[in-house]
């Protein structure tokens, strides 16, 4: 699967989970928060596209909703639950 069709993937599941999604500029990689009742996900808008799709995958990974589809589930498992990026980036 194409790197874009994997963000757009991951976008379309991060709002499925019930999570605003945006992209903001800053010195940060990006994950998930709560601004008062709403949860949001904020990715670096700057972030190489495979920064973008780490960073969601994460957020996903953390939840660990039921039900994903098994291509969302092969991505975050290839990303997140390998190591793929070092734990400083997060």
């Amino acid at each position: 699967m194409k790197k874009t069709a994997q963000l757009t993937l991951l976008e379309t599941t991060i709002k499925e989970l019930g999570y605003t999604l945006r992209y903001e500029k800053g010195n940060f990689l990006g994950g998930d928060c709560r601004v008062k009742e709403n949860k949001v996900v904020v990715v670096n808008k700057f972030l190489p596209l495979e920064g973008k799709i780490y960073t969601l995958a994460l957020v996903i990974s953390k939840t660990n909703p039921q039900g994903l589809s098994p291509d969302v589930q092969n991505i975050v498992n290839s990303l997140v639950k390998n190591n793929l990026f070092s734990k400083d980036l997060q």
